[in-house]
């Protein structure tokens, strides 16, 4: 058996939430409520955030699109709608690339099929010299709020706050494991071009983690292409009326 720690809401459609770096599922419940009244709703913590174990500080975006996979098989999960958080977006692709048009319809938010740039990488290199100097609890007090928007940081004190104290769940090993996979990952624009299925990305225009000029880049690829001007990086919780919109028409669509 898989030892992915989850949680579940609702029967019908499977819909799986998969959260991003620094964040463990808790982050998806007001969502994962409001889907589940017409589906079977799954968010996971990835290995090395909230409960669910790693080992090593080394992993692969593919090997943990195996472990999502056998986490399915063990409960039964057939043709989910998988919709990612940054790099729970680079697994949702991962898994893509491993089950193709097994899944039913792939979603990006605040993520991207790309690769990442040189200087993208060059900055992961430097938040794992930080990571392994300070440690968790340093590193995600400094990390976490940069990925609002300055301009809101002041209104959303209580959400920031409740969003490092989650992040301070994270392992040590998670982090630079996961620092490493995201750095290393390759480009999946072919694989989502050549999915049947459909795709949604959500894109903030003041996202600073992911570029707004790569997301417009990629809009030929979706069926659902969704920018808000002004929303950082964390949309679910920014933006959130909004994007749960998104979501659930997005969910509803698949399932036609």
């Amino acid at each position: 058996m898989s030892n992915i720690h989850f949680y579940h809401e609702g029967e019908g459609q499977p819909v799986l939430l998969i959260h991003g770096f620094c964040e463990t599922s808790e982050m998806w419940r007001e969502f994962s409520s409001a889907l589940s009244s017409d589906n079977s709703v799954f968010s996971i913590d990835l290995p090395g955030f909230g409960l669910s174990p790693i080992e090593s500080d080394h992993t692969t975006l593919e090997e943990v699109a195996v472990q999502v996979e056998e986490w399915m098989h063990d409960h039964k999960i057939q043709s989910p709608i998988v919709i990612g958080h940054s790099l729970g977006g680079y697994v949702a692709l991962a898994l893509l690339e491993l089950l193709g048009n097994e899944l039913k319809g792939v979603g990006l938010f605040n993520s991207t099929s790309f690769a990442d740039s040189e200087e993208k990488k060059a900055m992961r290199n430097r938040a794992l010299i930080f990571i392994e100097k300070n440690g968790v609890t340093k590193f995600v007090d400094s990390f976490v709020p940069q990925l609002f928007p300055e301009n809101r940081r002041a209104e959303l004190a209580k959400e920031i706050e409740s969003a490092v104290k989650d992040a301070h769940r994270s392992s040590l090993n998670g982090l630079l494991a996961f620092t490493k996979a995201m750095r290393d990952r390759p480009d999946r624009s072919s694989v989502l071009n050549h999915f049947h299925g459909k795709k949604m990305m959500i894109v903030g225009t003041k996202d600073t983690a992911v570029s707004l000029e790569d997301s417009r880049k990629q809009e030929g690829l979706f069926t659902h292409y969704h920018e808000i001007e002004g929303m950082g990086h964390m949309g679910m919780i920014e933006e959130k009326e909004r994007t749960l919109t998104f979501v659930k028409k997005f969910v509803a669509d698949c399932d036609r």
